[in-house]
């Protein structure tokens, strides 16, 4: 009987201390899910003539950020009013029997969570702002940024209006700021020595987004191919830390960002399609010199791809131990094919060059025996 007076008694002090509050609550539940319904209602009907009115998409983004904002506001009053009413105020009493209360209540913890909640729909409502603005400048072609650098942005910019939206809370939530900040610059003095090789090709991700030296889709020089490969390649992809280069032989070559800040970059396609290239001769010293600069403009404008205007020329570039150094200089029509197109070239110069008799140098000696006996060779006195 003793047990079942305890349940009792327990039982009444329940009632007695929920008696007061359950119709300030449902009164509450009630007043709030009106509201929620009603607002929904009549926001609802502005997205819809919004949205049959305007052919942009971001004045809808912009209602259906404010229904949902709406709706968390009413759901944060109604368990504010809640929590007020069965949650008394939490302090403490000090060493003289002085009753103090906590600087933050629950009260305050639930719009520190409603801080929170709220500010992922302004994130999506501005990554959709973000969104309609890299559309139309990637609509224009000499814009400064592009497919690779405005997702980026947009991203970035989601993030740091979330972490906004956490900064702003967490005094709600009962947490000081102010060590936190300390406790984030030692942590990000050590990461930085720690990894100062990622940042720094992460710095240089960057700059190459916003210089854009080359882009997705250029064909540049490779400095590290491997060997027996191609020495150029296209660009498939610039990333934050490196940048992949596909070769003629359908490898994929990453480079850190860091070093390609470091060397020259060799850009045959940033210029236009139309480069010139400069092909290497060598004739021997008894040929027609006259006879091969001839035969070499003939042949260069009978290849796909060369341009006539300006025409192919040849000079001297000087002279060798056993040959003479002319130079080919033409300009091609696609700057993609300039390794087929010096090929061809080559080729059909060594087969023009061997029709017409001119010679192709190689390394030779000429000797020169004297006549007379051996005996002039001999040691004087032998």
């Amino acid at each position: 009987m003793d047990l079942l007076d305890s349940v009792r008694a327990v039982w009444g002090l329940v009632l007695a201390y929920a008696e007061p509050r359950w119709l300030p609550s449902l009164v509450a539940v009630v007043v709030a899910g009106a509201i929620y319904l009603i607002a929904g209602w009549v926001l609802r009907r502005v997205e819809r003539r919004l949205a049959a009115r305007t052919e942009t998409q971001l004045d809808d983004e912009f209602v259906r950020l404010l229904r949902r904002a709406v709706r968390l506001t009413v759901v944060a009053w109604m368990v504010w009013r809640i929590v007020g009413e069965w949650i008394p105020p939490l302090g403490a009493r000090t060493p003289e029997g002085d009753w103090i209360a906590n600087d933050t209540q629950p009260q305050d913890w639930v719009w520190g969570v409603w801080t929170i909640l709220v500010f992922f729909p302004i994130s999506r409502f501005v990554g959709h702002v973000m969104s309609s603005f890299e559309t139309k400048v990637m609509s224009r072609s000499d814009t400064a940024l592009d497919e690779t650098a405005l997702p980026m942005v947009n991203k970035f910019a989601r993030f740091l209006v979330v972490a906004v939206g956490v900064l702003l809370a967490l005094p709600q939530l009962g947490v000081s700021i102010a060590p936190l900040l300390g406790g984030a610059g030692v942590m990000g003095l050590a990461l930085s020595f720690a990894a100062k090789d990622t940042l720094s090709n992460l710095i240089a991700g960057v700059l190459l987004i916003m210089d854009r030296p080359f882009q997705v889709g250029d064909r540049i020089e490779l400095w590290n191919a491997p060997r027996e490969t191609g020495t150029w390649g296209d660009v498939v992809e610039i990333g934050l830390r490196a940048t992949k280069i596909r070769n003629p032989d359908n490898l994929v070559v990453v480079v850190p960002n860091n070093e390609i800040m470091r060397r020259d970059i060799i850009n045959y396609t940033m210029s236009g399609e139309d480069i010139r290239l400069r092909i290497p001769f060598s004739c021997a010293y008894e040929s027609d010199i006259e006879r091969a600069k001839f035969l070499l403009k003939e042949t260069a404008g009978e290849v796909r791809g060369v341009k006539l205007d300006p025409a192919p020329i040849v000079i001297v570039r000087g002279f060798g131990p056993s040959e003479v150094n002319l130079q080919l200089r033409v300009w091609i029509q696609e700057a993609r094919n300039r390794r087929r197109i010096a090929d061809e070239i080559t080729e059909r110069a060594m087969v023009k060059f061997a029709g017409a008799g001119i010679e192709i140098p190689y390394p030779k000696r000429e000797l020169y025996i004297r006549g007379g006996g051996a005996e002039g060779l001999l040691p004087s006195g032998e």
